[in-house]
């Protein structure tokens, strides 16, 4: 297809009656799609069904150790539910902490912790004249949200196809002690879908902050969550990295079984350093006297070990994998070659990313919303949702069925088109 670029005038309004008018053809449909969070589908989450079987009023809920799941005890989680999620993390047990349902409720409450008891002897973030995190972007918004919440000032550092911009970080890490930290999603990023490389990772672990009390917050969402069994990302273990580098405590490792099981009743989890790990544990001997451990025991008996998950996991992918290859497809086939916008094709994860022409993804949004699909709000990739461009936009694949998502990928595209064409236009008239 020519170039809208290279088009006259004259095209361009001719190209634009026809998008309109297989715009309302769309809009027809009358289309009600939320897509803008990454959602696991209903047939996703009839993967993990079973997994209510496993416990009944008959089940021994002994532990191997003896531990009764239905009674008090084990702060730190089972051990048994420590071994998978080591084995998920790539990480010692014992290193290990289980918590909740939810990872980034853990993210919040370290942040919490962090602002109101300090890190490890240091002073509370609450006590000092300013706190500063960095943010690699575009990235994921409810990393976002948490420091937004308690007044942390946000730094964007651009994204790079190999992970942050590390000439930055180590420039600003090393020169500002009011940094204390930075959020990662290094496996298959949201909302890229990138991994980190080797270098990264590597540099990631020699950093030299000014501020003692700076951890990396390592939100490895996705490190199980490939597309393909014969090309998956492979990721260097931040923390194994970190003791060789000699700075073990520079980092907060997170996961969880969200998107393995059931999101709203899976298991989290921590892996850190020994000291980091009593910084954790001295704040829940104040909060809590454990976690669900009967779930515990269920994730465990359910999966049998790590390779129960990795053949689950193959099953999550099956159903994802087409929803992927069919956005990306219709991407290709309707703007291909019309230089106006370019995206991410990525190997595994939940996100496509989409980046249209400076200024147009507000109004692509917008377009899509008016003909029944709900996109992730342009800018929410980017710290108090500004996006300064205004071309970011995040694709979620996940939870429309595959008819639907084909409906809606051809709005979204129509909507690109649309708001591309109108805007080289004007700069075509307006010279």
């Amino acid at each position: 297809m020519k170039p809208y670029i290279g088009m006259t005038v004259e095209e361009l309004n001719a190209e634009l009656e026809s998008l309109k008018k297989a715009y309302k053809q769309k809009q027809a449909l009358g289309m009600h799609l939320n897509m803008s969070r990454g959602v696991p589908c209903q047939d996703q989450l009839d993967l993990s069904m079973a997994m209510m079987d496993v416990l009944d009023s008959g089940s021994d809920l002994t532990c191997e150790d003896g531990t009764d799941c239905r009674n008090y005890g084990q702060l730190a989680g089972i051990e048994e539910a420590r071994e998978l999620l080591g084995d998920m993390m790539e990480n010692n047990p014992k290193d290990i902490i289980i918590y909740g349902n939810s990872s980034l409720n853990v993210m919040f409450d370290t942040v919490s912790r962090c602002w109101t008891h300090g890190v490890m002897g240091n002073p509370p973030w609450c006590k000092l004249p300013e706190v500063k995190f960095l943010c690699p972007v575009p990235g994921y918004d409810r990393h976002f949200a948490i420091t937004e919440y308690f007044g942390i000032e946000m730094i964007p550092v651009p994204m790079t196809p190999t992970g942050p911009d590390m000439d930055q970080v180590e420039k600003l890490v090393a020169g500002d002690a009011a940094i204390k930290g930075i959020w990662c999603v290094p496996k298959y990023s949201n909302p890229q879908g990138i991994s980190y490389s080797d270098e990264t990772v590597r540099r990631f672990a020699r950093l030299e902050p000014a501020a003692p009390d700076f951890r990396i917050f390592w939100d490895n969402a996705y490190g199980m969550h490939h597309l393909y069994d014969d090309r998956q990302d492979y990721l260097i273990e931040i923390l194994a990295e970190c003791k060789r580098a000699g700075n073990p405590d520079l980092v907060y490792k997170f996961s969880s079984t969200s998107k393995i099981t059931f999101p709203g009743s899976g298991i989290a989890a921590v892996a850190t350093s020994p000291n980091n790990m009593e910084d954790f544990l001295n704040h829940m001997r104040r909060q809590t006297i454990g976690h669900d451990k009967v779930n515990q025991l269920r994730h465990v008996r359910f999966f049998g070990g790590i390779h129960g998950m990795v053949e689950h996991m193959r099953k999550h992918a099956d159903i994802l994998r087409p929803k992927f290859e069919a956005v990306e497809a219709a991407l290709e086939r309707d703007l291909g070659g019309l230089e106006i916008g370019t995206w991410t094709t990525p190997l595994g994860g939940y996100f496509i990313m989409f980046d249209s022409l400076p200024g147009c993804a507000k109004d692509i949004v917008a377009r899509c919303k008016k003909a029944g699909v709900q996109m992730t709000n342009a800018g929410a990739t980017w710290p108090y949702g500004k996006d300064p461009n205004d071309s970011n936009i995040r694709i979620a694949p996940s939870f429309p069925s595959l008819a639907d998502l084909q409906n809606a990928v051809d709005i979204f595209t129509l909507s690109v088109r649309i708001s591309s064409a109108k805007k080289i236009l004007a700069e075509k008239q307006a010279q």
